[in-house]
């Protein structure tokens, strides 16, 4: 017996490579041991928690460690043994590999990771979600690109002149794409600070309406006549933009006036009858009412409320409502509402 395991083949006592079976087995029953009993003990326990962080790093387990460990379970039980000057070479390559693998891997699962809770804070909506994609399939591209350039230059290809002639390609397609370059990080800046999203009703200068598109290049609008607007991000982020869909309420100011025959009474009476009809209407808040100016043919009112909503349909519901009132008001009160008059005043001359 003592003779057998003494005897070598290939460079290799057959107690060595005995060894190295043992260590194999023992090595991998571990790692199954912890696979089948310990991670699912602890997938079982994360289920029962509301935090997203146990979960990821059972996701790390399971997408990079555990290789990670068989392939160091296999790498370990070899190493010791005399090899081949080319089998020690592809043993030395088929690591390389595989830790770049395992890191691209780790890197990846960590940004994806960190895009979702950011997906979650900010409320899981459909079109971030889908730009946050992009994005990260853009990363993922990067990412995997310079694992293999990594792993190229340390299986000794000769890379330093790609990535130069890469160098000064990417600068003069950086010099004719500027304008794109330019939309590209203000879509970023769209996307994180949110200025607007997909759905809301937003002014630009003389232009109005619905975002309905946020592009990498663009970002489209569906405008009140039904023509689609198309604007450059850059534009968007360089302009102020009035945002109505995060309107909490809507300052209103609005006048009118009465006659001039109106008598003293009346006239300051109209500030109460106004007043409380604006109190009785329900998501209003009455600010003021004054008797404003003399003008050309009216005594002028201008009153100021708040509608406690920034949907304009309700908006205009409630000054529609408003306006019924006061006519009906006017009308009990024996209050006439001036319009355009002239009063001409002719001397005759014998």
């Amino acid at each position: 017996m003592l003779e057998i395991m003494n005897k070598i083949i290939l460079g290799n006592a057959v107690q060595d490579y005995t060894e190295c079976l043992v260590f194999f087995l023992f090595g991998m029953l571990f790692v199954i041991y912890v696979e089948r009993v310990i991670i699912k003990r602890l997938k079982k326990y994360s289920e029962k928690t509301e935090t997203t962080v146990d979960d990821f790093i059972l996701r790390l387990i399971h997408r990079v460690f555990l290789p990670l460990s068989y392939a160091s379970v296999g790498y370990l039980s070899v190493i010791s043994l005399n090899m081949h000057p080319i089998l020690k070479k592809f043993l030395g390559v088929v690591v390389i590999s595989i830790l770049t693998f395992v890191v691209a891997r780790l890197i990846t699962t960590i940004i994806n990771y960190i895009f979702t809770v950011f997906w979650k804070k900010r409320g899981q909506s459909a079109a971030m979600e889908g730009s946050l994609r992009g994005i990260l399939r853009v990363i993922n591209f990067l990412i995997w690109s310079l694992a293999i350039i990594f792993f190229l230059d340390n299986m000794g290809f000769k890379i330093s002149a790609v990535i130069a002639g890469l160098g000064i390609g990417g600068v003069a397609v950086a010099l004719a794409a500027q304008a794109v370059l330019a939309d590209l990080f203000s879509y970023f800046a769209i996307l994180f600070d949110r200025p607007f999203e997909i759905g809301d009703f937003i002014i630009v200068g003389d232009f109005l309406g619905v975002v309905e598109h946020v592009g990498v290049k663009t970002t489209r609008i569906s405008s009140l006549s039904g023509e689609q607007i198309v604007f450059s991000n850059t534009d968007l982020t360089n302009s102020r933009v009035r945002n109505y869909k995060r309107m909490q309420k809507r300052r209103v100011v609005f006048k009118l006036g009465v006659t001039y025959g109106t008598s003293l009474e009346k006239v300051k009476e109209i500030p109460k009858i106004i007043e409380g009809i604006i109190k009785g209407i329900k998501d209003t808040t009455f600010d003021r009412a004054h008797f404003l100016a003399y003008g050309d043919f009216s005594l002028v009112y201008e009153i100021v409320y708040y509608v406690m909503s920034g949907d304009y349909n309700k908006y205009m519901d409630i000054q529609q409502e408003i306006n019924f009132e006061i006519k009906n008001e006017f009308k009990k009160k024996q209050i006439e509402f001036a319009f355009p008059t002239q009063t001409l005043y002719v001397n005759k001359e014998e």
